[in-house]
């Protein structure tokens, strides 16, 4: 296609990722249940700012206060309902700590490159900002697919 798009990889309106499998195994973390691997640096960020922003909403169960993660994955994920609360909150702060780890120990691709937005290497997510929420929306066909496909496995994970 002589017209084919491309976006910059320093573009922060896009997350790019490609599918793969995290090193750790995750019970709480939605980020390590997902096959999507970041390959930009402003995804990487992306990814973190959601974490922190998820770990910093306080929910109180059973008169304690735990962070978004736990409390998603108490009302979701029945492995962790039969866990005890402190059980809990104590993987989701190994599985964070390993998430990060994981991230910082990516190669990503140099923010100098662009990528055609309707390949089929990677994942591409366009973030739109709506109030101070921002939304991933699959960018391409591919992405769109995989992300439906992505979601079935996760809910069927959780059952």
């Amino acid at each position: 296609m002589a017209d084919e798009k491309t976006i910059n990889l320093d573009d922060i309106n896009y997350a790019v990722y490609k599918i793969g499998e995290w090193k750790n195994h995750y019970e709480i973390n939605q980020i390590g249940l997902s096959r999507e691997i970041p390959v930009t640096k402003n995804t990487i960020t992306h990814i973190k700012f959601s974490m922190d922003e998820i770990r910093n909403s306080q929910f109180s169960i059973s008169d304690r206060t735990v962070n978004g993660f736990v409390a998603i994955a108490m009302q979701l994920n029945p492995k962790v309902q039969e866990m005890e609360l402190g059980e809990a909150i104590e993987l989701e702060e190994k599985e964070y700590q390993n998430i990060l780890s994981e991230l910082d120990g990516l190669d990503v691709l140099s923010d100098d490159e662009s990528i055609p937005l309707d390949g089929e290497e990677y994942l591409i997510y366009k973030l739109e900002k709506d109030c101070h929420v921002t939304t991933s929306l699959p960018a391409n066909e591919f992405t769109q697919k995989f992300y439906d496909e992505e979601l079935k496995r996760i809910e069927d994970a959780l059952d």
